[in-house]
């Protein structure tokens, strides 16, 4: 688990302060150890946030929970329609094709209430491709959500809006859970929902809804998170959401970040817990959110370790995998992810410069950058040795530096060692990754800490001659905490 932000010391919660504790989320519980697909390894049980905190305070503190968002299930059942704009008959007409791209004439045409197709109502065995219509009312203007859960790489799906395409996985599967927020007048509104099946395998989930912005956040969860000395919200992702076969969202799933913003209008205490894969868009709530955990997808004892690092059984020491950027157009493949329309190449046009080398070389800067994470502690760098200053051949190189606890708690710090090539002749990164040492300090201890460095860590891949070549000249060497933090400079230089 990696703590991205603890403003104000909010983390760990102070026992003795904290007589009720709000837990509200849909990644609270049930427990989500894993994601989807071929990361589903599912252990026997699962341990829960909710159990993981309720065990972890026992009698000295009572936990309340509540979802707080509705499932998709539960939006797709809660959504009705009409089969005519201005007709009394609820539902949508339905016509099946024998083929997998609406061609030819329908075999079976129908009514269907709502589009909820899941384990429970499985998706007809003889599906092949299907098109509903009808019509959604909305009594008063205003922002909803529009939502598609569709199969992934099993199938596609496209849904339009008053003929418009509003959400579109017919080729390029970007989504298992796609949701569109879209300013929506008074009236009745023609919705067409498009789909198709590739194979009588996997996912059999279609699901269709929409939603008001202001009505997705249970009241009763404010209610609790109102009158709770903290509030723990666990947002994020789960298999159904994040799997293999397809995409997924940048943004958090439907109703998320409304949620979060509802708590912290309703508490000034507020740690959000994020399991992902990677980074999310945190853009609408991150600055005034005083406390944030990335968990990732913690496994079967995932509650028990929240409920350790959040009450300061364990001091967190994770560093990120990942720089987080901000916006997703931030990212160094964000032309370049999908091929152009009709094109089934994908062009690698950032190079090398991916990640934290392609924020060192200018432009945006992340959210949160490759290598960073908090601690309950402070750690100081000092007494960097390079030695020897000037190698050649296939001579090493060591490098020494001291990390010292300057805090009040038992911490581990995981030190990061950066090459600097300013000479190469051919575009090199600012920095590259090298090394790094995880040091265990009580308060105040202080350790010495080693890492070698050979000629391959000063070297880059020559295309041409097709092999690993240093060019002699003088090289940085940087330690630091992050990528975005340095604490440390020093150099060699490699004679030849």
């Amino acid at each position: 688990m990696v703590l991205l932000k603890n403003d104000g010391g909010l983390l760990p919660l102070d026992r003795s302060k904290i007589k009720t504790l709000a837990l509200v989320g849909p990644d609270a519980y049930p427990a989500v150890p894993v994601g989807g697909g071929s990361a589903g390894v599912r252990p026997f049980s699962a341990m829960d946030d909710l159990e993981g905190l309720a065990d972890a305070l026992g009698d000295s503190a009572k936990v309340v929970y509540k979802g707080g968002i509705p499932a998709l299930a539960e939006i797709a059942r809660a959504t009705t329609f009409a089969t005519e704009a201005s007709g009394p008959e609820p539902g949508l007409q339905v016509e099946y094709f024998a083929s997998t791209d609406l061609s030819g004439p329908p075999v079976r045409t129908g009514t269907d209430v709502r589009v909820s197709y899941g384990p429970d109502h499985p998706l007809p065995p003889d599906f092949h491709s299907a098109r509903w219509t009808g019509y959604y009312r909305v009594n008063d203007r205003g922002t909803y959500h529009l939502v598609l859960q569709a199969m992934g790489e099993q199938g596609g799906a496209r849904l339009f809006l008053d003929d418009k395409l509003v959400i579109d996985n017919w080729t390029l599967h970007r989504s298992l859970v796609s949701d569109v927020v879209l300013d929506i007048a008074a009236g009745a509104h023609q919705v067409r929902l498009e789909a198709y099946r590739v194979a009588n395998w996997g996912s059999t989930t279609l699901r269709m809804g929409l939603v008001r912005s202001d009505a997705i956040v249970d009241p009763d969860a404010v209610a609790i998170a109102s009158k709770a000395d903290a509030v723990v919200v666990a947002v994020g992702f789960d298999p159904t959401t994040e799997s293999e076969g397809s995409d997924r969202t940048f943004r958090l799933p439907i109703g998320q970040d409304e949620l979060i913003q509802a708590m912290l209008a309703a508490n000034k205490n507020v740690i959000v817990v994020i399991t992902s894969g990677g980074g999310v868009d945190m853009s609408q709530w991150v600055e005034h959110t005083p406390a944030i955990l990335e968990s990732w997808y913690p496994g079967q004892e995932g509650g028990t370790a929240l409920a350790e690092v959040l009450l300061g059984e364990v001091n967190p020491s994770g560093k990120l995998p990942i720089s987080m950027e901000r916006r997703l157009e931030d990212n160094a493949v964000y032309d370049n992810y999908y091929p152009n329309d009709g094109d089934k190449s994908v062009k690698y046009a950032e190079g090398i410069f991916l990640g934290y080398r392609q924020y060192d070389k200018g432009g945006a800067k992340p959210l949160f950058p490759f290598g960073f994470g908090l601690s309950y502690t402070t750690f100081k760098y000092g007494n960097l040795s390079v030695t020897p200053q000037s190698v050649q051949g296939s001579d090493a190189v060591t490098v020494t530096f001291d990390v010292t606890n300057t805090g009040e708690r038992e911490g581990t710090e995981v030190a990061e060692l950066y090459v600097s090539d300013t000479h190469s002749s051919v575009p090199r990164p600012v920095k590259e990754l090298k090394g790094f040492a995880r040091v265990e300090l009580k308060p105040g201890e202080s350790k010495k800490v080693s890492l070698t460095l050979d000629r391959r860590d000063l070297s880059y891949y020559d295309v041409t001659s097709k092999q690993w070549k240093a060019e002699p000249g003088d090289f940085g060497i940087l330690v630091g905490s992050s990528s975005a933090t340095i604490d440390l400079k020093g150099s060699v230089n490699l004679a030849h």
